[in-house]
């Protein structure tokens, strides 16, 4: 956005004002980066499932693209007005270098993190660095060499800012740039200090200095007399409490880190009492003023949830490992809450300043910036709300996007401003009337009931549709009908029986309740459960989905006979989560066969699949559809790996855990429960010492959780169960060679991996030849819900959850190879004649064994478990000329086999266990010449 560092009109009546000096109204280095960071954060946003580390990204797109250069950029314009120092072309000059750097420094860091890159990561951070100081010796100097006068103190807060930016620089170089990682718990200790420098020290001081002579500015009021003495004296225990916090970070002493972080916050409070008499005096009438107004109290949430971070950490080196996923969405409040609101309020104010051409002109460009700006800041504040409230996963999307909308509707309007500037200085030289930038507003009507109506509506729709997507999730499972949890023709005593009961670790306490034939029951549930989402269903009635801490009242109705109630979660009913209502002196309900998928209730009706429970209406066995077609297939190969550098590889990768419907066989679609919506979860490949890092994000609807069989550390922590909405980082290090399976270790964990929830991590034996092909078979079992007519779902909007009562009956539908049954037949595996190819192998089962073979083809080379049985045909005892047939595997076991084909044609590739090749567990190698 074009701007002048000497156009007057930005500081309050009676404050300073900047001298005149030569005019530079169009600068792209310094008018544009910020609107790209902002649009490129956008686009994260919206293909986020796509982009590795997008939540890392996006919040450094914000913090580290858009407010950094602004920082960088309007810190001088302040500092220019407030030391009234004119602008030199050679100042500008060095400028543009500051400028340039920061660029290349922030774009270095921003690709090098997501994609591992170390060298590009410690490059980028030096630049970072180096930019800011210069910057910050810049102001420095022309301090010592300015003149006295009122607010110079906020030129002090610029450079304390400055120095604080090149400690956070470092120490984001080091976590991001050191070999190998820093590992838990130093990781946490290094985050927290990294992010304490960076959000209260450069960003917050930043503000903070701003605000003294801003705040007053974009409200049209006087500056509060105590201002600049406030501030000064604020200063002092602000940059104390930085230092204290990031000092008991990186020491790891929990309570010195607390005591700075209050320091910080009574700093902040002295401060900001400078803000209450302009505010008192005339509230904000404008977007800029209300934008900025909007964030000062998520500036506020951000201090407490980082006390509350300190305050509720457990003891030890467990706590710190834990801060790595707790702070990731404090800094994506500060980021959008914060930094975004105050950046985009600021240029509000600043673009019609500094673009200038007189009052007129500049009234006329700032109301461009009003257009439905209430609007704008409801959809933004409460989609950001609903993002952190306990609400369904789609309502959290759904109104997120509208909050996105809002943001994002920020950056036409910057180049609708530009024009109407245009529009307005070329009227003025006419001698012509400047158009208003909007005629039909009227000034002071920044809130119109009309768009705080449209903006709430807007976001009542986008929560109907969200609950919509997923009713269950909200508790909206229907609790009306002819049929209640064991009703019939009985008189109603008119009592009312109220259980409390309580759903953790698989059951319900109490497990039974005892009633009078005729009383009416109402279920208070509440689930304790810290990770596992949960419910209740009592014949038509439900709880819906609970999360971790959620409530809900079940009314069963009048009961009649005895019956059962269960957790419909798959797999949890037979892992024992079920509630028995027994009608005193009647036997208790029939609940022989719930195991097997034929729980009947009392009037005989079946009840398995009732309300998404097993997601099964009969254990029939399914097949493919004759005929059909595949819409899609799982490539299976696997690239080589890049040439070593020296050092070992940093891996990181975000996992997203979502459960969405997809094509098991051909025809035939089931629910699946999958690792970033994958049919087999993405295979992982390094080499020994490789570091992974790891990032599980839950966003299903039940709990999952992530185990790593390539690392060796104790599970306790980064194997935990996760609830929908949160996420973990799971840290290892790649100590031994192998075909490894990874997989969700939520119970019951039969299920979870059945239903997708497991993939291959391929760590490479050290010195491991190159090879003509190398491909990927991770073989599983699927399990198939059948409707009453004994078929499966054949379109994705009718898909099932597993069939539960198989999984426990080891009755498998289908055996895969990558998640899909016999997609290997129609989109076969490649190779020519004499190419020599590797298959990897995992059996993720979770219950079948696995003989891999390949029909018409000998494997010279077999390597399992970690080891050789044979390389290039001579085993261990050093014998020559031998070969194998089959690379046998039970679950969770893997290896890889290497062959070459001697003539082309077709070469099946099976599992040999040929049942399960027959059900799917078969492909084809097409051999050309």
């Amino acid at each position: 956005m074009p701007a002048s560092v000497d156009s007057p009109g930005s500081l309050p009546v009676g404050g300073p004002r900047p001298t005149p000096g030569p005019r530079r109204r169009h600068w792209p280095l310094r008018d544009y980066p910020s609107v790209f960071w902002l649009a490129a954060a956008a686009a994260v946003a919206l293909v986020h499932r796509f982009v590795p580390e997008s939540t890392w990204l996006m919040i450094h797109l914000v913090l580290l693209g858009a407010l950094t250069h602004a920082i960088l950029v309007w810190s001088r314009y302040f500092t220019d007005a407030l030391l009234k120092v004119p602008a030199s072309d050679a100042d500008r000059q060095a400028q543009s270098a500051r400028i340039v750097g920061l660029l290349a420094g922030s774009s270095f860091v921003l690709v090098g993190v997501p994609t591992g890159l170390a060298l590009a990561v410690a490059i980028g951070a030096g630049l970072v660095a180096v930019a800011v100081v210069w910057h910050g010796v810049v102001l420095w100097r022309m301090l010592r060499g300015g003149l006295p006068g009122r607010f110079r103190v906020c030129v002090h807060y610029y450079v304390a800012a400055a120095a604080c930016l090149a400690v956070g620089a470092i120490l984001g170089g080091l976590l991001g740039a050191t070999p190998g990682g820093i590992p838990d718990p130093a990781h946490g200790r290094f985050l927290l200090a990294h992010a304490s420098a960076n959000l209260l020290g450069w960003v917050g001081l930043t503000i903070l200095g701003t605000l003294v002579t801003f705040w007053p500015t974009l409200l049209h009021a006087r500056i509060d007399p105590r201002a600049d003495a406030l501030a000064r004296e604020a200063l002092p225990t602000l940059l104390l409490g930085v230092a204290v916090l990031v000092g008991g970070a990186l020491a790891g002493v929990r309570l010195v880190a607390l005591v700075g972080l209050l320091a910080y916050v009574v700093g902040v409070l002295w401060w900001g009492r400078a803000l209450l008499v302009p505010l008192r005096t005339r509230p904000p009438r404008t977007f800029a003023a209300a934008s900025v107004a909007a964030a000062l109290p998520w500036a506020l949430v951000v201090l407490a949830w980082l006390g509350w971070i300190l305050v509720t950490m457990r003891s030890g080196d467990a706590g710190w490992t834990d801060v790595v996923a707790r702070l990731t969405p404090v800094a994506g409040v500060a980021a959008v809450g914060v930094g975004v609101q105050i950046l985009t309020g600021a240029l509000a104010h600043l673009v019609p300043t500094v673009l200038g051409g007189g009052p007129a002109v500049v009234r006329a460009t700032g109301r461009v910036f009003d257009r439905h700006a209430a609007v704008r800041l409801v959809l933004v504040n409460a989609g950001l709300l609903f993002l952190l409230l306990p609400v369904p996963s789609w309502v959290s999307v759904t109104t997120s996007l509208l909050g996105l909308v809002g943001l994002m509707w920020f950056l036409p309007l910057v180049f609708v401003a530009v024009r109407v500037n245009r529009q307005g200085r070329r009227a003025v030289a006419d001698g012509e009337p400047v158009p208003d930038g909007e005629p039909s507003r009227e000034q002071g009507r920044l809130w119109s009931a009309g768009q705080v109506v449209a903006a709430l509506s807007a976001l009542g729709v986008a929560v109907v549709l969200g609950i919509g997507v997923d009713p269950a999730a909200a508790g909206l499972a229907s609790t009306s009908g002819s049929t209640r949890a064991g009703q019939s023709a009985v008189a109603p005593t008119g009592r009312t029986v109220r259980a409390a009961v309580s759903a953790k670790d698989m059951r319900f306490t109490p497990a039974t309740v005892t009633v009078q034939a005729g009383d009416r029951l109402v279920v208070d549930l509440v689930n304790d459960d810290p990770a596992q989402v949960h419910d209740l269903v009592l014949g038509d009635a439900t709880s819906g989905r609970l999360a971790p801490g959620g409530r809900a009242e079940v009314d069963a109705g009048v009961i009649a006979g005895s019956t059962q109630g269960w957790c419909s979660i798959a797999g949890h009913r037979q892992m024992g989560m079920t509630f028995d209502v027994v009608v005193d002196g009647a036997p208790p309900a029939d609940t022989a066969d719930t195991s097997a998928g034929g729980a009947q209730d009392h009037a005989g009706h079946d009840t398995t699949g009732m309300h998404g429970g097993t997601g099964t209406t009969s254990s029939a066995p399914v097949t493919a559809v004759p005929d059909a077609g595949l819409t899609t297939h799982v490539d299976p190969a696997l690239a080589p790996l890049p040439p070593r550098t020296g050092t070992p590889t940093v891996h990181r990768i975000t996992l997203r855990a979502t459960e969405i419907p997809l094509e098991v066989a051909p025809g035939v679609w089931q629910t699946r429960w999958t690792f970033g919506d994958g049919h087999v979860g993405p295979t992982l490949h390094g080499r020994v010492g490789d570091v992974f890092e790891i990032t599980l994000v839950n966003e299903g609807a039940m709990g999952h959780s992530i185990d790593f069989h390539a690392g060796a550390l104790a599970p306790d922590r980064p194997m935990r169960t996760i609830p929908p909405g949160e996420s973990l980082v799971y840290r290892f290090t790649a100590g031994r060679a192998g075909a490894w399976m990874y997989h969700c270790s939520t119970h019951p964990m039969s299920h979870h991996i059945a239903a997708g929830m497991a993939g291959a991590v391929v760590i490479e034996p050290d010195d491991l030849p190159a090879v003509d092909r190398s491909y990927v078979l991770v073989q599983s079992e699927a399990y198939v819900a059948a409707g009453a007519d004994g078929k499966a779902a054949a379109r994705p909007e009718d898909a099932q959850p597993i069939d539960a009562a198989k999984i426990a009956a080891r009755r498998p539908d289908f055996v895969t190879f990558n998640g899909i049954a016999n997609q290997y037949d129609r989109f076969p595996l490649t190779a020519k004649v004499g190419e020599r190819v590797r298959i990897w192998a995992v059996d993720t089962g979770p219950n079948s064994p696995s003989s891999l073979h390949v029909v018409g083809g000998q494997f010279d080379t077999v390597y399992a478990e970690g080891g050789y049985h044979l390389v290039r045909g001579k085993d261990a005892f050093g014998h020559t000329g031998g070969g194998a047939q089959a690379l046998a595997l039970q679950p969770a076991q893997g290896g890889f086999v290497e062959l070459t084909f001697p003539e082309a044609g077709h070469y099946p590739v099976v599992s040999h266990v040929m049942s399960d090749a027959e059900i799917g567990a078969h492909g084809v190698v097409r051999v050309a010449k």
